[in-house]
């Protein structure tokens, strides 16, 4: 792309970042680009930059830029630089042991209508990697952040709001670009940004505040109601066409259905005891940091001592402590587990004390340490530590406590199934194999293999003929299947699972740990008021992650193998492949609700009276509706999944649906009349899916 410099105020390095960024978005078009301290200009018009998907640099001395929930609050460290919403995060991490955060598709909308509000000078330029789920129509995340989703499934109804959002701004544009806003209160909560064209006329933006009430409003002599935390867009400052809090896009709940299987598994398995001997293996003195030891090369650090203590006769089994950075360990006693500690994202370090069964003589203590991950932010999170830094104690002994952290401790980076590459298919046949009562359950420090073979042919089922299970450490397991027919995403259901990691034809899916459970508050989610990374979490209870992702381009015609390491000892026969599919869809719309559609026929003048707004409701790919589960028209409650009837509901509510309509006019005719006079309705209806 060819771009040609003009008139810049101030920040050569900043113009250049804005000249990636553009350059990014149209790789194909030759364009002249210039920041003129308001806008952006592209071809000598100002632009705002909404974008998704951006590798942007962060804040420098160059360029000054904001990363959070909201960012309303934040001006450039420089009044020339531009001001950019470089993360606007859609949701937040979910980590293991934490329950799973959901950010309202409301208050997502009401945080950028916000930023757009609180500019002392026009919008200069708005992108953000993270927004890429507005923009892209694909869910979140893959990995151990934000919401679970799969790559090919719009995640509703957030998309279809911020994407409702964003076409109502592009309509504000040339005002918002055009000069400063005018603010006018309406109210103790509320006012109203004024943006004025050039060529005459306005924009509008009316803002409630308030986190409990709904507001009436007056602007230029016309009345608006404004819902609690909510942002109205007036596009010509008469007509509204969209507010932050009236989603008009479909919600969707899903549900994950288990591939039909013949045959089952049929499990083999590959034993191993815990050691410090062979490849990878040093001796030294006192304790090593984990990170600097593994270098990265695994996340497994054997640790093993043999301490010449005679067996106290009283029965009383001494006490061992064992102190750790982090993040997870377990101990063995000759050769069997003895227990497990862990720490958790906010409190890695961790302390291990409990009796432990010594025998008479040698006996010998195996400490696994374990890495789950690297720190990638924070404060110089490059020196954070990880592993047994001690100090590691016996109390009870015949002499009282012995210290063991300064003697003498054997390490090996890896493990044994590590080295000999079980996960992959040339290394999995290194190995004997065992099967059918020799294959040991809920063992821990086990490997699952699973060789899954694809037909080329179309099949609408999956069939298993072998499984095996690999261990370093103790046990593995395999079989083969066909992969089924079509696009659905895929994922593994590991609940059944403790702690481990999985590969799929060598290429690392993640680390699993359903085993530990989510804690935390969890209960009724409401957009209105700040969000914050604790507030409307899911899954207290339950497992963090329990369904992880199996690309389709991983897999191959035939003989693709998947492994799971596990750690803690879970059930293999609980693994099972699954498909994302629709379960049901929902809509929830308001009579007189604002839309564009509406607000484009009449100002293109196809229409000359005010619309009902529309429900539509679509189940996935290859899916249609099967029934309708709940429709009421008139003062509904609940949320998608759990509707229930008002005080005010119109019988006829059901009538509207009876051949399956996808789109439904959201209008007292249309369901036997108005129900209640004088109270504001809407209509809220969840189809199931098939």
């Amino acid at each position: 792309m060819a771009l040609k410099k003009t008139s810049m105020c101030n920040s050569s390095n900043a113009l250049l970042v804005l000249l990636f960024l553009v350059s990014s978005l149209a790789c194909s078009v030759t364009a002249s680009v210039s920041y003129d301290s308001k806008a952006i200009t592209i071809n000598g018009q100002r632009r705002i930059l909404i974008s998704g998907s951006i590798h942007y640099p962060r804040s420098s001395p160059e360029i000054n830029t904001c990363n959070g929930f909201y960012c309303d609050y934040f001006s450039p460290n420089k009044a020339y630089k531009p001001k950019m919403w470089t993360e606007a995060w859609t949701g937040w991490f979910t980590q293991f042991g934490g329950p799973v955060p959901h950010r309202p598709a409301e208050d997502m909308a009401f945080s950028v209508a916000s930023n757009i509000l609180s500019l002392k000078v026009s919008p200069t330029c708005f992108v953000g990697q993270d927004l890429i789920c507005i923009i892209n129509m694909v869910s979140i995340n893959l990995k151990y952040c934000h919401s679970f989703a799969f790559t090919g499934l719009l995640r509703q109804p957030k998309w279809g709001h911020l994407k409702d959002l964003h076409r109502a701004i592009k309509l504000c544009e040339p005002a918002l670009v055009s000069g400063d806003a005018t603010v006018i209160p309406l109210g103790n909560y509320q006012e109203a940004h004024v943006f004025n064209y050039k060529a005459g006329g306005c924009a509008a933006f009316l803002a409630n505040y308030h986190q409990r009430s709904f507001a009436k409003v007056s602007f230029r002599n016309m009345h608006y109601n404004l819902p609690p935390w909510s942002i109205s867009i007036l596009p010509d400052c008469k007509n509204t066409v969209y507010n932050t809090a009236r989603v008009g896009a479909q919600s969707a709940r899903m549900k994950m259905t288990p591939v039909p299987m013949h045959g089952g598994f049929s499990w083999q398995a590959y034993n191993e005891e815990p050691s410090a001997s062979g490849d990878n293996t040093f001796t030294m003195v006192g304790l090593l940091e984990q990170i600097n030891t593994t270098r990265d090369v695994s996340d497994y650090l054997c640790v093993h001592i043999d301490p010449s203590e005679g067996f106290l006769r009283s029965g009383k089994y001494p006490v061992l402590s064992v102190l750790s950075a982090g993040h997870a360990l377990h101990v063995f006693i000759n050769g069997q587990l003895s227990g497990t500690a862990y720490g958790s994202l906010d409190f890695p370090k961790l302390t291990f004390t409990q009796g432990v069964k010594l025998r008479a003589g040698v006996n010998k203590i195996s400490l696994l340490s374990i890495a789950v991950g690297l720190p990638n932010v924070g404060p110089h999170f490059e020196t954070w530590n990880a592993g047994i830094l001690g100090p590691v104690t016996l109390n009870g002994l015949n002499e009282g406590r012995r210290d063991l952290s300064w003697q003498k401790w054997s390490y090996k980076i890896g493990l044994h199934g590590e080295a000999l590459g079980l996960h992959s298919i040339s290394g999995s046949s290194s190995v004997e194999w065992a099967e059918g009562s020799l294959v040991a359950q809920r063992q821990p420090l086990s490997w699952y293999k699973i060789v899954v073979p694809r037909t080329a042919q179309s099949r609408p089922h999956l069939d298993l003929t072998a499984l095996e299970l690999t261990s370093f450490c103790h046990v593995c397991f395999q079989t083969t299947f066909n992969a089924p027919a079509g696009n659905s995403p895929l994922a593994l259901d590991m609940g059944s699972m403790g702690k481990g990691q999985i590969w799929i034809n060598g290429q690392h899916v993640g680390r699993h740990w359903p085993a530990y459970k989510a804690s935390g508050t969890c209960g009724d989610c409401s957009y209105i008021g700040t969000y914050n990374e604790k507030k409307c979490s899911t899954n207290c209870g339950e497992a963090s992650q329990r369904w992880y992702h199996v690309p389709q381009s991983w897999l191959k015609p035939t003989g693709n193998l998947l492994v799971v390491f596990e750690e803690w000892g879970g059930d293999p026969n609980g693994i099972s492949l699954v498909r994302r599919d629709v379960d049901s869809v929902c809509a929830d719309i308001y009579e007189w609700q604002p839309t564009l559609m509406n607000y484009q026929m009449q100002a293109s003048g196809k229409v000359n009276k005010p619309l009902r707004p529309k429900a539509h409701l679509s189940c996935g790919p290859g899916q249609k509706i099967r029934s309708i589960k709940f429709a009421s028209f008139g003062t509904p409650e609940g949320v998608c999944g759990s509707y229930r009837q008002g005080s005010c509901h119109a019988f006829h509510s059901y009538d509207a649906f009876n051949n399956n309509s996808c789109s439904v006019t959201v209008a007292p005719e249309m369901f036997g009349g108005d129900p209640c006079l004088n109270v504001m309705k809407k209509l809220a209806v969840e189809a199931i899916c098939s």
